[in-house]
């Protein structure tokens, strides 16, 4: 059977036709597909800016831009796996703790019909019950590592009188309820002003490896790269990309944005080195629309979607699967 294609750019311009994740059909069932992109319009754990319940849609719009063939990994993710554009996940704006529930049953159905998941946000609390999707579909698994790109540490305990789930908790919860394996797990980009200097010793003390702007700045893309490899390894692994971890510059369109950050370049240069990875799924968060200017973080954040998605169709090729 011939993989799903998006229409080529040339016959028909990209500007037009249905607006899907890279131009690619949309489907109602993730069976036969290898990979299915998805969308989860949720702000509901925001403590800023909110409007990150439309970045799937922008995200969708901007991917139209996508082409087919990475040009300098030379990974061109259609023909090696079926993708297709899933739709977006049913949500309940006014109710977090149910959403993270619809969340994570979608997520686990679409896991166990074989699929891996690139998900399109939506703040980052979503990536709590992603990750709680796909253990519950593969409960063998051991717990993952992790590579996030991010502004914020995001393993903060709660907010606002006890309240545990919000953008800034979900690895904290993700590595208590063991689904992620801090050991494995790095952070790179992390800046900004803190609400105490003790704000990331629980994470240090669980062992994530906690990356620096600075440090990114003195190692340079390729050492940053080498380190991340190093921590997590040849297992599972997902990848979270938050798109305040590149400079507001470039992204101005997010609930938080920290000055001082990565360039796209600079990323998309240390994403492409995490090829060969075992990475089994994927999201990236916190566009928020109503503070972008001429699109530009929304096309940033479909940018390092192509480029994880080309991570992702390369070790879904090389792997049978977890």
């Amino acid at each position: 059977m011939t993989n799903p294609m998006p229409p080529d750019g040339l016959t028909m311009p990209r500007f037009a036709g249905p607006v899907t994740f890279m131009r690619l059909p949309q489907r109602e069932s993730a069976e036969g597909l290898d990979i299915a992109i998805i969308g989860i319009p949720f702000d509901g754990g925001t403590t800023n800016r909110p409007g990150t319940r439309h970045g799937p849609r922008e995200l969708r719009a901007s991917s139209t831009l996508m082409r087919r063939v990475n040009p300098v990994t030379g990974v061109a993710p259609y023909e090696l796996c079926a993708v297709a554009d899933l739709g977006d996940v049913t949500t309940n704006p006014v109710n977090v703790l149910e959403t993270l529930q619809l969340i994570t049953a979608q997520v686990a159905d679409i896991r166990a019909g074989g699929a891996w998941t690139l998900v399109a946000g939506g703040d980052h609390l979503i990536s709590l019950p992603i990750l709680r999707g796909i253990m519950r579909a593969r409960p063998a698994l051991a717990p993952l590592g992790m590579v996030h790109f991010d502004a914020h540490s995001d393993t903060n305990d709660s907010y606002f009188g006890g309240n545990r789930f919000t953008h800034g908790t979900p690895f904290r919860r993700a590595i208590e309820e063991g689904l992620l394996d801090p050991k494995r797990s790095v952070q790179i980009g992390i800046r900004g002003s803190l609400y105490a200097m003790d704000d990331m010793d629980w994470a240090r003390a669980q062992g994530v490896r906690i990356i620096t702007i600075e440090e990114c700045e003195r190692l340079g893309p390729d050492a940053v790269v080498a380190e991340a490899r190093r921590v997590v390894g040849m297992g599972p692994t997902y990848l979270s990309f938050d798109i305040d971890s590149l400079d507001p510059a470039f992204a101005p369109g997010t609930g938080t944005p920290e000055v001082g950050g990565l360039t796209p370049r600079e990323a998309i240069r240390m994403l492409r080195g995490l090829e060969g990875l075992r990475i089994l799924g994927a999201d990236v968060v916190e566009v928020s629309p109503p503070f972008d200017v001429g699109n530009a973080t929304a096309l940033a954040g479909a940018t390092m979607m192509f480029e994880i998605l080309c991570l992702l169709a390369r070790a879904r090729a090389e792997t049978a699967g977890s």
